[in-house]
């Protein structure tokens, strides 16, 4: 987009404040790092607007404490900018595999996708961050028809952010950006282990 101007203008006979107010899907995906980063990263843009933001993990443990939430909420109790939410659905899918407790796992995202429903009916927030959605979806736990046709039903200009690898090409087809993060190199690759201030 040389000089903040589109290749094109849609015929829809928007103009272009409003098309600029539009509300936006975006799905971060692919298998390199900094899908979350990215994210997270258009959060401080919405807190710093006054926003209200809504936050909602997928996979990462509730016992987890990751910078980003701290962060995040630290701003959002600060008064000076939007106000954040944060919701942890479950306990850590991925890497917490208890004999019998899929089944509990899939209820909690289950449960998680109804709330965000029932958030985008009410308008809840301006932005959401459903951070690594893909994968419920993936498991089959949600159904990804259910998610697209909620996404393009939200009312009002809420924006929603989906983070996570093997994004379905249903949901890809429904985002207005798609960004693929692209491993080149990974640190884990020679056998170097997650640190503090890097993955956490």
């Amino acid at each position: 987009m040389p000089q903040g101007k589109p290749a094109q203008v849609p015929d829809d006979g928007l103009t272009t404040r409003q098309r600029r107010a539009r509300p936006l899907v975006f799905v971060h995906t692919g298998p390199g790092k900094g899908k979350s980063t990215a994210a997270f990263g258009l959060a401080l843009r919405a807190w710093n607007q006054g926003w209200p933001i809504g936050v909602f993990q997928f996979v990462k443990s509730a016992k987890w404490r990751v910078g980003e939430e701290r962060a995040l909420t630290v701003l959002g109790e600060s008064g000076a900018g939007g106000t954040v939410t944060w919701h942890k659905m479950g306990e850590g899918w991925s890497w917490i595999k208890k004999a019998g407790a899929e089944e509990d796992h899939a209820a909690d995202a289950r449960e998680g996708w109804a709330q965000i429903r029932r958030d985008l009916a009410a308008e809840t927030y301006r932005l959401y961050v459903l951070d690594e959605f893909t994968y419920p979806i993936k498991w089959g736990w949600i159904d990804v028809e259910d998610v697209v046709s909620a996404l393009a039903a939200r009312p009002g200009t809420q924006h929603v952010v989906i983070t996570g690898r093997d994004a379905h090409p249903r949901l890809l087809e429904a985002a207005d950006l798609v960004t693929e993060m692209t491993k080149v190199r990974h640190p884990m690759d020679s056998g170097q282990k997650g640190q503090k201030g890097i993955e956490w």
